[in-house]
């Protein structure tokens, strides 16, 4: 007995031996030090300093987005798929540890007379009990196989963690820009109704006119045709705005509320607060798309050790302690006892290059793993870089639109007043107001891409998350 429990005490001592993974080595970032245009080197502070809470300035906005992240479907299979990644480490953290079993038997039979050769006299019964507690096939993690395999379960736990990360922060951004696109719209909605508004008031006075037989009937249907195409451009963008609502209540998770939607378009112009950039090497730290890769190639480097480790022979340790009686009322009698230790070792002689060609899928997978990451580097570095670029100059595009808009809507007025003089056609007016209409749609849709801009590149920032669980130990 004490043979068993001193072998079994050296092989839990022994799982903490050292694995024969290579030492990790981050590899170097493929992207330049700083980010072109708008990054700050001297900044103190990140989007991921910023809390969504804080970046998102509206109210109705904050809830909609806690009404997301408590209903939203996919954040919800992040979270299970964490738990699942938590629970399959847990088994294979197990095998660093022997598994105890115990037991307990008891049989009874008759022997019919005769069975031995007739020697003893007639049938009789028999009956045996025992109990026994024992380790079966506890592998010795001598070469560090099972603490690599440990490993790579821990970094793939990690990773997936940072992949719920990923999801609520996509999950913030979408939530935004759904709200944004649906105020959008509604503002496109009020500018078509003003449109077929005065376009209808130009077509009674046109119809007036040709009644006057100051114009033509040509006048008249180009009037018609102004006022059909604004009523067109009204029903697409209430079709537009019911969409909208669907796809922001397909990402809640829960039907919205008109009071939960935007009231006005001013309002969701100003709901955002602005975002330091900072540099490279903080995205690398924050952003959990990267961080998630980088465990996928820390599990890749435990994975090589796992490989490695086959190439060694494996040790295991089968024993029991027990005891075993005729009768169950003495089995646990002075005497009854006893005991069985059987270790083994297992040396890979032959096996047909399989552990060498297992080695090398590991240490593709890592090589694959590297490409990943390096990849996964050089999308976000892009991202950012295309929302900064962006912001740096979507005030300069406000401010020209704006100028157009100013321009067009004095052609319009003096187009009309020289129609309304009898200067010029219709047609005249009809292109100023075409023209004017044009300009004004590409206000809004500006004017709505420059807060749009801000949640890109808080995503692509990492974004901010204040109150989210850290990684619980699994």
């Amino acid at each position: 007995m004490l043979t068993l429990v001193a072998a079994l005490a050296a092989g839990v001592a022994l799982t903490g031996c050292r694995t024969m993974a290579p030492p990790y080595v981050q590899p170097a970032a493929p992207v330049a030090s700083t980010f072109p245009g708008g990054g700050d080197p001297a900044a103190t502070a990140t989007a991921a300093d910023v809390p969504w809470q804080e970046f998102l300035q509206d109210a109705q906005l904050r809830a909609i987005v806690a009404q997301a992240l408590e209903s939203n479907r996919d954040l919800r299979s992040a979270v299970i798929g964490i738990e699942r990644a938590r629970a399959l480490y847990r088994i294979q953290r197990a095998a660093l540890l022997p598994t105890v079993n115990g037991a307990v038997s008891g049989t009874r039979q008759r022997i019919p007379e005769g069975l031995f050769g007739g020697i003893g006299g007639g049938a009789f019964n028999a009956e045996q009990y025992s109990a026994s507690v024992g380790v079966s096939g506890y592998e010795l993690d001598v070469f560090g196989r099972i603490r690599s395999l440990n490993e790579q379960a821990l970094q793939q736990f990690l990773a997936t963690e940072q992949a719920r990360r990923a999801v609520q922060i996509a999950l913030v951004a979408e939530v935004a820009q759904a709200w944004l696109t649906y105020a959008a719209d509604t503002d496109r909605l009020r500018l078509a109704h003003e449109t077929l508004d005065n376009q209808q008031a130009a077509l009674t006075l046109t119809r007036q006119r040709l009644e006057a037989g100051i114009t033509s009937a040509l006048a008249v249907r180009q009037a018609e045709t102004t006022v059909e195409s604004a009523r067109v451009d009204a029903a697409r963008y209430l079709s537009q705005m019911a969409q909208d609502r669907n796809a922001i209540e397909l990402l809640v998770g829960a039907p919205v509320g008109d009071a939960q939607l935007p009231a006005t378009p001013a309002q969701a112009l100003a709901v955002l607060a602005d975002l330091p950039a900072g540099t490279p090497s903080d995205l690398l730290q924050r952003r959990p798309d990267i961080l998630a890769a980088e465990h996928d190639l820390r599990a890749a480097y435990a994975n090589i050790g796992a490989a490695r480790a086959r190439f060694f022979p494996t040790i295991s340790l089968t024993g029991s302690l027990a005891t075993a009686s005729r009768s169950l009322s003495s089995l646990f009698t002075a005497g009854t006892g006893a005991w069985s230790f059987a270790p083994q070792l297992v040396a890979p002689l032959f096996t047909a290059g399989r552990n060498r060609a297992t080695l090398r899928v590991a240490e593709a997978d890592q090589q694959l793993a590297v490409a990943s990451y390096e990849r996964a580097i050089q999308v976000a570095f892009r991202e950012v870089a295309d929302a900064l670029a962006q912001r740096s100059t979507i005030d300069a595009q406000v401010s020209a639109q704006q100028a157009l808009v100013d321009a067009a809507a004095d052609g319009y007025r003096l187009a009309d007043a020289r129609f309304r003089g009898g200067v010029d056609n219709f047609l005249t007016v009809l292109d100023a107001q075409r023209s004017l209409y044009a300009a004004q749609q590409g206000l809004i849709s500006i004017r709505f891409a420059r807060t749009a801009t801000l949640v890109s590149l808080y995503r692509a920032l990492g974004g901010g998350w204040s109150g989210s669980p850290a990684a619980s130990a699994p």
